[in-house]
């Protein structure tokens, strides 16, 4: 039996696990399982290698950079992006990273861009953000990292988020877990009244289905997104790499 699984923090809450049991039995996968793996610490991650029937892992919050000193080898897009939701187990018993979050956002965020789409603000800079980035570059659309405390080029704090700024950027992706069940109240800290209908939100969470990031763009008749479509795409995607000979 082939095992596939999660590697997160805190993942009870998981969509990969619910996704993949309901993709084996929809098509009658038999040889394969998935499961969670709930880690307190990343150095745990060495004794799940133990198990010689695991043939591939998803990773997710906190571990999507703190995993990459684990693997072997890096793909060239996850070299680039410096973070990895994916790993694969070569024939040769070695750790291949990937990452198939920029895949996933791009191709669920792509359908819905217009022309004024042209610049973005990235709300969070943690290991999915950089997933972000890649695809937005990829899309050549130009972006300004927002964060509680901007250390590098191209970032901002909540603080200098001005409504012009927020004016001059027409996408404004949510890559921080604010807004997450249970705590379905909670959003980013920016200008709300500053969106109009030119704006595009995308909320790369998914549960609850609209965040209250998302109603307030939909209140200002902005196009809202949420991470469902962007999950299932790099869900499938990580199972083509694990799969793919």
């Amino acid at each position: 039996m082939r095992k596939f699984g999660l590697i997160g923090k805190n993942i009870d809450y998981s969509f990969s696990q619910t996704y993949f049991a309901s993709k084996f039995k929809a098509e009658e996968i038999s040889d394969a399982t998935y499961k969670n793996f709930d880690l307190e610490n990343i150095t745990d991650f060495p004794s799940l290698l133990e198990d010689t029937n695991i043939k591939g892992f998803n990773i997710t919050i906190p571990y999507k950079e703190l995993i990459i000193p684990y693997v072997d080898k890096l793909d060239k897009n996850a070299k680039k992006i410096g973070a990895i939701n994916t790993i694969k187990f070569t024939k040769k018993g070695k750790l291949k990273g990937y990452n198939t979050d920029y895949y996933g956002f791009k191709n669920s965020i792509l359908p819905h861009l217009k022309p004024q789409h042209t610049a973005a603000l990235i709300l969070g800079t943690g290991g999915a953000s950089k997933a972000i980035a890649y695809a937005l570059k990829k899309l050549n659309i130009t972006y300004t990292y927002v964060s509680r405390s901007a250390t590098k080029e191209n970032q901002i704090t909540y603080q200098q988020l001005t409504e012009q700024i927020v004016k001059n950027n027409t996408i404004i992706v949510n890559c921080t877990p604010l807004g997450t069940y249970p705590d379905i109240m909670a959003c980013p800290d920016i200008p709300y009244e500053a969106i109009t209908e030119k704006h595009l939100l995308f909320d790369l969470i998914y549960n609850p289905e609209e965040t209250t990031f998302l109603k307030y763009g939909k209140q200002k008749n902005a196009t809202i997104i949420n991470g469902y479509q962007m999950l299932q795409l790099q869900a499938e995607k990580s199972w083509k790499i694990w799969n793919k000979q």
